[in-house]
């Protein structure tokens, strides 16, 4: 089996690229951030990797749903944080329950 030879040397024209002005580089494939997207940003350095989530198929009635839809985007995430929040309640109530 033959090993190809990769070069770690750059062949980018740094010169011609220093070059460049803003109005000579096409931006539109990367579009400008704006404030909003900016503040909704999250800064992961150095934290806990976030939880993955498991995909499950859920019976809920159909009114709860459709208000939890009605909330607008992000709804699934939204039905999430109150489980999460019942179930981290709950906990606290355990432990103390045990603790008695």
């Amino acid at each position: 089996m033959n090993k190809k030879h990769i070069s770690h040397k750059s062949r980018t024209d740094w010169d011609h690229v220093d070059k460049l002005s803003e109005k000579d580089i096409d931006f539109s494939d990367n579009p400008e951030i704006t404030s909003e997207m900016f503040a909704k940003a999250v800064l992961r350095k150095r934290l806990k990797p976030v939880i993955r989530k498991t995909q499950v198929t859920l019976r809920i009635d159909e009114d709860v749903l459709t208000w939890f839809k009605n909330q607008g985007k992000g709804y699934q995430t939204r039905i999430n944080d109150l489980l999460k929040a019942y179930k981290e309640s709950n906990q606290m109530n355990l432990t103390k329950t045990h603790q008695d």
